[in-house]
């Protein structure tokens, strides 16, 4: 996998880079000095491995090793119900790992993957937060229920989010672009809550919605 810009290089797992690509030579004391294997290269060439704003360095990364829920971490999770844009996927990964919350579920089909794009949004956050994957959301929510997580979800026809007293062990759910929450996730919380809108916009980016609900939750 290319990944590219500043921030990566030196926010990614240094064990994760099989080699970097650069076209400014003020990279190299710290490609140096963290064993990374490096080429320097003219920067026509990075513009046409990527499409991106590179600021003269790609990295060729491993693709990313996802977790299973034997690995599921923390009293505060959060599940992404078939979200497809990897600008949000990693605005969010940012967002949980600035609370320290340690697991994101995703399902394995028609869902955003971990790709460069999630990489270069979260700016190195996904090194610290496990992105599980599970080929379904509701048998996960039992699994977490069987755990003693309490599960909320996010929807316009919910509760007020400022209303609800949260649980210590809890579960947030974020539902798709387009269609928001599966109507099987409903039924299968314990709580739906709301952002209450004011204005002619009757709804929020997922990642915005994520972010105010994280803080709140918390």
């Amino acid at each position: 996998m290319l990944v590219y810009g500043k921030n990566i290089l030196y926010e990614v797992d240094k064990k994760k880079i099989k080699k970097a690509y650069i076209s400014r030579n003020d990279y190299i004391t710290y490609l140096k000095e963290n064993s990374i294997k490096y080429e320097v290269v003219d920067k026509s060439r990075l513009d046409k491995m990527v499409k991106g704003v590179h600021q003269g360095i790609v990295l060729d990364i491993f693709d990313y090793n996802y977790y299973t829920m034997d690995d599921l971490e923390g009293d505060f999770v959060v599940i992404l119900d078939h979200l497809t844009d990897p600008h949000n996927f990693g605005a969010i990964i940012r967002t949980c790992e600035s609370k320290n919350i340690k697991s994101i579920i995703i399902p394995k089909d028609r869902s955003v993957l971990v790709n460069d794009t999630v990489y270069k949004t979260s700016e190195g956050a996904i090194d610290n937060v496990k992105i599980i994957m599970v080929t379904n959301i509701i048998n996960a929510i039992n699994k977490l229920k069987e755990q003693n997580y309490f599960v909320y979800c996010a929807d316009m026809d919910g509760v007020d989010y400022r209303k609800v007293d949260y649980a210590p062990k809890k579960v947030l759910v974020i539902g798709s672009e387009g269609i928001g929450i599966s109507n099987a996730v409903k039924k299968n919380s314990d709580v739906v809550v709301a952002i209450p809108m004011s204005g002619k916009i009757n709804s929020l980016n997922a990642s915005v919605s994520a972010g105010i609900l994280i803080y709140r939750m918390d």
